[in-house]
């Protein structure tokens, strides 16, 4: 099973919020998750980003792949280096 961390879009149209999700790799992007880690809302300024270290990293260990856009987050959150 290939698991990921990605972002599973909410929100309205035109007003997107994210929920940072641990996924296997076949689900579609807002389909069914395993966990929920975080969330991501651009619409703020800054964007506001929140994401549960521990969890992130429990993932990241057990061998999940985060996507570029996730990959991302967690350098701004010094989650990765």
């Amino acid at each position: 099973m290939a698991v990921k961390i990605r972002l599973r879009r909410m929100g309205a149209k035109r007003a997107p919020f994210y929920r940072v999700v641990v996924a296997d790799s076949r689900y579609p992007r807002d389909g069914r998750f395993i966990e929920e880690i975080g969330y991501y809302n651009p619409m703020k300024e800054p964007g506001e980003i929140k994401i549960d270290a521990d969890k992130a990293q429990k993932w990241l260990n057990n061998g999940a792949q985060p996507t570029d856009t996730v990959k991302a987050l967690l350098k701004k959150c010094d989650i990765i280096k």
